[in-house]
């Protein structure tokens, strides 16, 4: 952070998300290392070819708020990216989808009205969205011939087959239905979600309920045990089809039927507990991630922090010396030789009008 260089300016980049907080951490990053603008434009730009369709937008919001916010300390970003962004926005525009689009225009408009950049200078930037119009209608009417049709062959793959074992007929298996998604969840559990959905990425989540969240999977469905232990408990024939062989008589039938439905029952119970539990879970690595994101861009603003007081500190201990130093080539008055002699003192003004009288 106190330095420079490619590949921390690389590092930092691959790790730009499309939050508001990590976008101007990043910029006001850039803006303090202004003295390298034209290494860092370029390295911007070559990261931009490398970024995936969904970051490139991120990118161009990046150069936007340094440009922006770097205006009052000089124009060299101003500069430095007018000579990139024409091959930038004719590059994100060339097969953007239509929220890139719509940010890549509102960019311009942006710059426009805040005459950020000149009218020749934007109407190059427009032209490459307008390259990218012209090729999705294209793309469009040539999409729109295409069908898909099913092989006449596929439905002799799906014959009935009838077997009959000693002409037993074996009862209907009922198979209940899983339980409904919408599981009521404990207050603790939905406020944690509320939090999540109302702040994702921006706020970080309380860690106390992070912490409580966690401590509760230890009661989740995939730590019990004894339910595991049952349903492993289950005959084979349950499970295994070509064990059907085995059974002789209506009896041996009726009591298989019997298992079956209990393994059933018991197994769509169980799925739909672990299915709770999965989007407990999710949730959970959701709140953590945001959480780990949202330290990551306030650790990079205390150690901006740090670095400008750092340098603050320097200048003072600096003063002080320099101060230091001049107070002991100061001379010792105590040493100097008396230059009264034992005169008399001067007359005080009281004394001097007194013999003007």
């Amino acid at each position: 952070m106190t330095s420079f260089s490619e590949s921390a300016l690389e590092q930092k980049l691959s790790e730009l998300n499309n939050s508001q907080q990590s976008i101007q951490t990043l910029s006001l990053w850039v803006i303090h290392h202004r003295k390298h603008s034209k290494v860092i434009v370029n390295v911007w730009y070559k990261e931009l070819l490398k970024a995936k369709p969904s970051r490139k937008l991120t990118f161009m919001y990046l150069a936007n708020d340094v440009i922006q916010n770097s205006k009052k300390k000089g124009p060299e970003y101003t500069k430095e990216f007018a000579v990139v962004l024409g091959k930038a926005f004719q590059y994100v525009g060339k097969n953007a989808d239509d929220r890139t689009e719509q940010g890549l225009t509102r960019l311009l408009n942006v710059w426009k009205e805040r005459g950020v950049y000149s009218s020749t200078q934007l109407e190059n930037f427009r032209s490459g969205l307008r390259k990218r119009s012209l090729n999705s209608a294209v793309s469009n009417n040539d999409n729109s011939s295409v069908g898909i049709k099913e092989h006449p062959s596929l439905a002799k793959k799906h014959k009935k087959r009838h077997h009959h074992h000693h002409d037993i007929k074996v009862p209907k298996i009922v198979v209940p239905s899983p339980p409904p998604a919408s599981i009521e969840q404990e207050p603790a559990k939905e406020a944690i979600l509320e939090t999540v959905q109302r702040s994702p990425g921006r706020v970080p989540p309380d860690p106390d309920a992070i912490v409580k969240a966690i401590l509760e999977l230890e009661n989740s469905a995939s730590s019990d045990a004894a339910v595991r232990e049952k349903i492993a408990s289950f005959p084979p024939e349950v499970s295994d089809i070509s064990l059907l062989d085995r059974i002789r008589d209506k009896e041996a039938g009726a009591k298989l039927v019997q298992q079956v439905n209990e393994a059933s029952a018991l197994l769509a119970e169980y799925n739909g507990r672990l299915g709770v539990e999965l989007e407990e879970r999710q949730q959970i690595a959701k709140m953590l991630s945001d959480f780990i994101t949202v330290q990551k861009e306030q650790l990079a603003q205390n150690a901006l922090k740090l670095e400008e007081y750092q340098q603050k500190l320097q200048k003072v201990n600096q003063v002080r010396n320099e101060l230091k130093s001049h107070i002991q080539n100061l001379p010792d008055l105590t040493l100097l030789p008396d230059v009264t002699g034992g005169l008399a003192p001067l007359p005080s003004a009281g004394d001097l009008f007194s013999l003007a009288q």
